[in-house]
């Protein structure tokens, strides 16, 4: 067994490789760090592990075995024969699993006459059924090291059990823990986590993005089962916002951004899959009566630019900031008003071409004058500006330019959309970020292609929708808010768009106290230990089962409530215990 893995551990590389199996029952696989976790939930584990399950029967096997279920929790079962998911081992066979692994590892079984050089390798968990009456959901064996050379082993077990009506001690704990490994004296280190939001769909018809804010409180000592963190406490925000929430303020912006995504890949692959038009009118209606507005007009003045009112205090700072995302900015420039309706209401090449030459016909005779922002480089800007003194250069409306003239100017209208809300007047006090200069820079730069600036505004768009959801659902101080742009802001100069990450905030207690102090956690957990790191007895209360490969009885699960506390839903208690066994 230690052969294969070790053949196997080399193999992989970090690179992601299907399982291999062992003994025709059992299959092993290599979770590298950074790849999703099963023991997270429970240990914080986050480093390489060698995972071991069962391995899963044909559909035709699965169909006439079956699996003993022990009295409290039974292995995931999908009578659709699909998404199987991973199933677990027998106790015994995972305890002889684990036996094998240590003692290939020990020093000492000179017998076993093994040729491969002894190497320490990844930690083995073993996911087991739950059937003695521990209720064991996870056996482990992690090797102790000094100095490149194999000490010993720490074995851990760990049970998982579902109930609502849980008795345990914390001094009971803590004197166990002291009798296993003959400690005199030992600490207790508590760790809570609570949900400030979590999206839900309200029905089948809109897409849901997967948004989460969860707050992660650690603190020592520890003085009873359930204690509220202190003030005293570390404290840890997690944001993880998808874009894409129909019901949201971004929502424009988003569309926007979809259309934008739509003109560049068509500039890459040669083929525009044009959107559905939200407009009842053609594009070219709306631009022929946009013209002749403006031609009434006789010129587009300044009289749209936004309202300059002092925002006195930070709070109306926050509200008049996200009040002004519902609507569309009130200084747009032609240019920008253009994009705007044709964004809209475009649906082939044709329309473009016709949209344009409109445009530049009028031009051409002075019909219109329109005002612009400073500072654009797109073509349909150089040949307003050209217009002013009656001279323009002449524009072949083929090829792949119509397609750039609209790109080019929502990219300035959309680049203008999130910089006004990080440091414009709707929230002046962002300007406290420094996010001008250099830091801007990066993410509005007309030095880089379309490909690439599309991609650095899809980015901007993310830190928004962050700072959006946050405002919305925890309504944080200035300060977290300023240190959350920051952070936002730094990690997307240095790395790829990923809506999947987790942006981490540290936060004073005394910041967020109002969020969880009245509040249930939805995980709550002590770990107790006597110095040595990895020989630890953890206990861990939660509202939703932290293993994957196990599934409890409806009568269990039916008593969950809608949006009830921990102490109204079913509870999942996990006991975290191990031994250590010294090689030498």
């Amino acid at each position: 067994l230690n052969v294969r893995i070790l053949e196997f551990d080399e193999e992989k590389k970090g690179i992601h490789k299907d399982p291999f199996i062992y003994e025709a029952d059992v299959q092993v696989q290599l979770i590298s760090k950074g790849q999703p976790n099963p023991l997270k939930n429970i240990l914080h584990e986050n480093d390489v592990v060698f995972i071991m399950e069962k391995l899963p029967l044909d559909k035709e096997e699965t169909s006439h075995v079956e699996e003993p279920q022990c009295e409290e929790t039974a292995i995931s079962d999908f009578s659709t024969g699909e998404n199987v998911g991973p199933l677990a081992l027998p106790v015994g066979r995972a305890r002889q699993l684990i036996g094998l692994y240590t003692m290939a590892h020990n020093p000492n079984m000179t017998h076993l006459k093994i040729n491969h050089p002894v190497v320490a390798l990844p930690p083995l968990w073993v996911r087991c059924d739950s059937s003695d009456p521990e209720g064991t959901c996870w056996l482990g064996a992690e090797l102790v090291t000094t100095n490149n050379s194999i000490t010993g082993i720490v074995l851990y077990t760990v049970s998982c059990k579902a109930d609502k009506n849980y008795s345990v001690n914390l001094e009971d704990l803590k004197s166990s823990h002291k009798k296993r490994h003959h400690l005199s004296t030992v600490t207790a280190r508590g760790f809570a986590q609570y949900e400030l939001f979590k999206s839900a769909a309200l029905d089948d018809t809109l897409p849901t993005s997967q948004t989460t804010i969860t707050l992660d409180i650690s603190w020592t000592p520890v003085d009873e089962i359930l204690q509220t963190p202190p003030l005293s406490s570390t404290a840890a925000l997690n944001i993880k916002v998808e874009s894409g929430e129909p019901r949201g303020p971004l929502n424009h912006l988003q569309r926007e951004l979809k259309f934008l995504l739509v003109l560049v890949n068509g500039l890459r692959t040669g083929v525009t899959e044009w959107p559905e038009p939200l407009e009842v009118k053609s594009a070219v209606e709306l631009v022929q009566e946009f013209l002749n507005d403006l031609n009434k007009l006789d010129g587009l003045g300044d009289s749209t630019k936004k309202d300059t009112e002092t925002v006195k205090h930070d709070s109306a700072a926050v509200d008049r900031s996200i009040e002004c995302l519902f609507t569309v900015r009130g200084d747009l420039d032609f240019a920008e008003q253009l994009w705007f309706k044709m964004s809209g209401s475009v649906i082939s090449y044709q329309d473009l071409v016709k949209c344009f030459t409109l445009i530049i016909q009028s031009l051409q005779r002075g019909d219109i004058q329109p005002w612009l922002h400073s500072g654009s480089n797109s073509l349909l800007s150089k040949l307003i500006h050209q217009s002013y003194h009656g001279t323009m250069d002449t524009v072949a409306l083929s090829g792949t330019v119509p397609v750039k003239m609209l790109l080019e100017i929502g990219l300035d209208k959309l680049k203008k959309d999130y910089i006004s809300f990080f440091i414009g007047e709707s929230l002046s006090q962002l300007k406290k970020l420094k996010c001008t200069s250099q830091s801007s820079e990066y993410f509005i730069t007309p030095s880089v292609d379309e490909q690439e600036q599309v991609y650095r505004v899809q980015k901007l768009h993310h830190i928004l929708e962050i700072l959006v959801s946050c405002m919305l659902f925890i309504k944080p101080q200035h300060e977290l808010l300023f240190a959350l742009t920051q952070s936002c802001i730094k990690y997307y100069k240095q790395n790829p768009l990923d809506e999947q990450h987790v942006f981490q905030l540290p936060v004073r207690p005394t910041a967020v106290k109002s969020l969880y102090q009245s509040e249930k956690p939805q995980k709550w957990k002590v770990e107790i230990s006597g110095g040595q790191k990895k020989v630890k007895t953890v206990w861990q209360l939660s509202d939703s089962a932290p293993v994957d490969h196990l599934s409890f009885h409806k009568s269990d699960v039916s008593e969950l409530t809608l949006n009830g506390s921990l102490e109204e839903r079913m509870s999942f208690t996990n006991l975290v215990t191990c031994s250590q066994v010294h090689f030498k």
